[in-house]
């Protein structure tokens, strides 16, 4: 059997988005900047996938700019409140410890041009509070940003809580609404958000594609120069295929919602009840606060690569909290940042669902992974010596 249980990292793009692409290499072929007759029935197609978009988070069309991807949107929201902060004498900045690294590696970026940043614990539920975010705000503060749900644990945040405190203080709130975009219900100006990043493959669209929304007002500083294109604030011609998948796959993604999340959710927690029963491991992330698809463990003893290799070869697809899968002998930051140390970290594994997935699939995990778990740890050295009681156990 394969199980693709990594939808986290990318998701398989779905008939929808895919037949909405389609027309666009055929038939809408015009540049949209272009005044002719093709140019502008492509112009067209362009917009309508905009108001779809807008439609889907709860603004205004004008207030959706087109990227290449999250990453790309976070930092055109991070840098440009740092810029316009800049200019009124405030340089500090509010976000968690365990964000993506195309937000915290933007912020590192500012940190060497002279702003501070606050990093606030998530230790607590593996989650952060509002008062947190509201005990960390100064006078000199410019922006706070948090991810809507974290990417590795899957635990949501009280972003609507979170984001009428900024509006109280006067302080533009970001949010990297990457995984949660397509499977929470999400409304901008509900809860009180100024700027969101979004995916398309996130949510069953094509790769390479995303939108940043930001509140009408709110000035942007461009990090590509070129054209006039997303009303001159992101220049290059639109990936017309690309956002035309991504809005078809976001509005279908809404109008299923309900259903999807009630699926993958008990799909989850099956998984959950089932892996909790392996000796000394632990779930990550906020236990009831959570991404409807995230299952996330630390086991301990073992090493989280070679659990995702021998995985592997039984069919199931899945990633490790550990960023030694990337080249790197560090473990997660995310990890590390909720509490896990170093030994603990390593032994992680990131199970995300998708509602593709079906119950037939969360029963062979459940059934091949325990024993997968147990032959690392007769073979590991370490086990041995938590076993022997030279080492203590953590979990």
């Amino acid at each position: 059997m394969q199980v693709y249980a990594d939808n986290a990292a990318t998701t398989k793009i779905s008939d929808t988005a895919l037949q909405a692409m389609m027309p666009c290499f055929a038939n809408y072929y015009g540049n949209p900047s272009s005044l002719h007759t093709v140019g502008q029935e492509a112009k067209e197609v362009l917009e309508n996938a905009r108001t779809k978009i807008a439609a889907c988070l709860g603004c205004e069309p004008r207030e959706i700019y087109f990227t290449s991807g999250g990453s790309e949107a976070d930092n055109q929201a991070i840098i440009s409140a740092a810029r316009l902060g800049e200019r009124k004498g405030k340089k500090h900045i509010v976000t968690t410890a365990f964000e993506h690294h195309a937000v915290l590696h933007t912020l590192m970026k500012l940190e060497k041009e002279g702003f501070t940043v606050t990093y606030l614990d998530v230790k607590h539920n593996h989650n952060v509070s509002a008062q947190q975010v509201k005990d960390a705000i100064r006078e000199d503060t410019c922006l706070v940003t948090t991810m809507y749900a974290n990417n590795e644990i899957g635990s949501i945040l009280p972003i609507k809580e979170i984001g009428a405190v900024c509006k109280e203080a006067g302080v533009p709130f970001h949010t990297d609404a990457v995984q949660a975009v397509g499977h929470v219900h999400i409304n901008v100006k509900d809860e009180n958000i100024d700027m969101l990043s979004l995916s398309g493959h996130k949510f069953h669209g094509p790769k390479g594609v995303g939108a940043l929304y930001c509140r009408r007002g709110l000035p942007l500083v461009n990090l590509i120069e070129g054209g006039a294109q997303e009303r001159g604030k992101r220049a290059g011609t639109e990936n017309l295929p690309a956002i035309c998948g991504m809005a078809a796959a976001l509005e279908e993604a809404c109008a299923h919602m309900d259903e999807n999340a009630a699926k993958v959710t008990a799909m989850r927690d099956k998984l959950i009840a089932g892996l909790s029963k392996i000796p000394h491991c632990a779930l990550n992330g906020d236990p009831v606060n959570r991404l409807p698809g995230n299952v996330s463990f630390c086991f301990e003893g073992i090493e989280g690569e070679s659990l995702l290799l021998l995985l592997d070869m039984k069919g199931i697809c899945a990633s490790s909290g550990s960023a030694c899968t990337s080249g790197s002998l560090d473990p997660s930051h995310v990890l590390l940042a909720i509490g896990r140390i170093h030994d603990v970290a390593h032994g992680s594994l990131r199970l995300s669902l998708s509602s593709y997935n079906t119950d037939e699939e969360i029963d062979y995990i459940l059934a091949e992974l325990p024993g997968v778990v147990e032959y690392l740890r007769n073979m590991s050295p370490v086990w041995r010596d938590l076993l022997t009681g030279k080492r203590q156990f953590i979990l």
